[in-house]
């Protein structure tokens, strides 16, 4: 990574030669100029991360100079040097779009630290920027399918909870729909071209979970060598989704309801109120209503969070909607893989009859493998899993003369979802049974697509 790079504008020739060798020994790449018109070019040919200049200039006023650089490098952050009686204009600069001042002579550390925020800034609005032009959601109402009155009403509630600003929890089995009901709340909302960023609470450790959501200042712990802002500052002005939020501990469940009442935090180890205009969705597949009678969910918390609750029935509940998906998921496949691909009766039939215990994503993931499988235009039986064609009505799978074994993979993933919902959806107790880590769990619970 190229260093940081500073111009230092100022008619100080020992001042510029100075300053320019203490900034260099702190890792910037320092390019130095005595004049507004030279500050303007040298700036519209580098365009430097942090322009710091000087208010009094031989040949320009420093306000025309700001002026002007907003225009040849309109990236770069702009620090006054303000000598004494220069603090008024200071202030003016400031509304013009300076970044910060720094009274003259300048003492290194307090310098060092305007730099360091004004890169902070900098990087927060690229990671805004990337996300409301990458990662905001379009509307993926063609890819909620469904049918009969139940699933109607869940549409019309979307709809009708979107168009408010009212925090939403999202419940229901893992694999019901949770983060595309999530990303269609936003896609439908005001906030549709701003951010939508996705925390899953579940696959971070506590520490890392409470600096990715509130930032943290530099030094705040081992291995925090320079601030970082926190996802809600990245979502400003847009929605972020917690996912998993049954997972989230004591101490992050008081900050979280924090943010929630007052719209403020502050960073790890800082003292700075931030505030943020947010709204917030949360999901999980856990009874919170238990948790909360079993002290392991913060009662105020949870009342915040289902200020409007959606829920999610599972796929056993809809019916016909298992066809219905099935055939999507078919047509979906054969435009993306190029391939002219059919689910036989037989198939179909072997799908209406599964208890479906990892829902519609069970269901997807089984249908792209069956696609990838079938070397003709049918899908049949034998390119379905083990676990469908193993009921009492199946027979026995063969391909040529001998039986169609699982794979270890399958007979795994059976398990896991067997111990899964003996432990009635809690990962911790799940792992513990498994003999694994929860990290591991998680790990594989995405692997076989077992997430919502």
């Amino acid at each position: 990574m190229s260093p940081t790079s500073l111009l230092l504008v100022d008619d100080d020739a020992p001042f510029r030669q100075v300053m320019a060798g203490e900034l260099g020994r702190l890792g910037f790449s320092v390019s130095s100029v005595g004049s507004g018109n030279e500050a303007i070019r040298a700036a519209g040919e580098q365009r430097p991360h942090v322009v710091l200049l000087d208010l009094q200039l031989p040949d320009l006023d420093g306000l025309e100079v700001l002026k002007a650089l907003r225009a040849t490098s309109p990236d770069s952050e702009v620090i006054l040097l303000t000598g004494h009686g220069s603090i008024d204009t200071a202030i003016e600069a400031i509304r013009a779009g300076a970044f910060d001042y720094v009274g003259k002579p300048c003492p290194l550390e307090e310098l060092e630290v305007r730099i360091r925020r004004a890169l902070e800034k900098k990087s927060l609005e690229s990671r805004a920027s990337l996300l409301e032009r990458g990662l905001t959601p379009p509307d993926l109402g063609h890819a909620f399918v469904g049918a009969g009155p139940e699933f109607g009403r869940l549409q019309a509630l979307i709809d009708r909870v979107a168009a408010s600003e009212s925090t939403v929890l999202i419940t229901g089995e893992t694999g019901t729909g949770k983060g595309m009901v999530a990303k269609l709340i936003h896609a439908r909302s005001p906030r549709r071209s701003r951010p939508f960023v996705v925390v899953e609470c579940g696959a971070l450790q506590e520490s890392l979970l409470q600096s990715e959501l509130f930032g943290h200042e530099r030094g705040a712990f081992t291995g925090a060598d320079r601030a970082k802002p926190g996802l809600f500052e990245v979502a400003h002005r847009g929605t972020i989704f917690l996912d998993e939020i049954g997972e989230i501990s004591q101490a992050t469940q008081l900050n979280l309801l924090r943010v929630l009442d007052s719209s403020t935090f502050r960073h790890v180890g800082g003292t700075a109120e931030i505030r943020v205009d947010v709204r917030v969705l949360a999901a999980t597949n856990r009874d919170l209503v238990a948790m909360v009678r079993h002290g392991l969910i913060r009662e105020d918390l949870y009342y915040r969070l289902s200020t409007i609750s959606v829920h999610l029935p599972p796929l056993r509940e809809r019916g016909a909607d298992v066809e219905l998906l099935a055939r999507h998921f078919v047509a979906s496949l054969n435009a993306r893989m190029g391939v002219s691909k059919m689910l036989g009766e037989d198939a179909l039939a072997l799908l209406r009859r599964h208890s479906w215990p990892g829902n519609v994503r069970e269901l997807q993931h089984i249908v792209e493998a069956a696609v990838v499988f079938c070397e003709d235009a049918e899908i049949r039986p034998e390119h379905l899993p083990t676990a469908l064609r193993s009921g009492p009505a199946a027979a026995t799978p063969v391909r040529g003369d001998e039986p169609v074994l699982p794979t270890l993979q399958q007979l795994e993933r059976e398990h896991v979802e067997r111990v899964l919902r003996a432990a009635g959806g809690h990962r911790g107790n799940a792992a513990r049974t498994l003999g694994i880590s929860e990290r591991n769990l998680y790990r594989k619970l995405r692997e076989y697509g077992l997430l919502s």
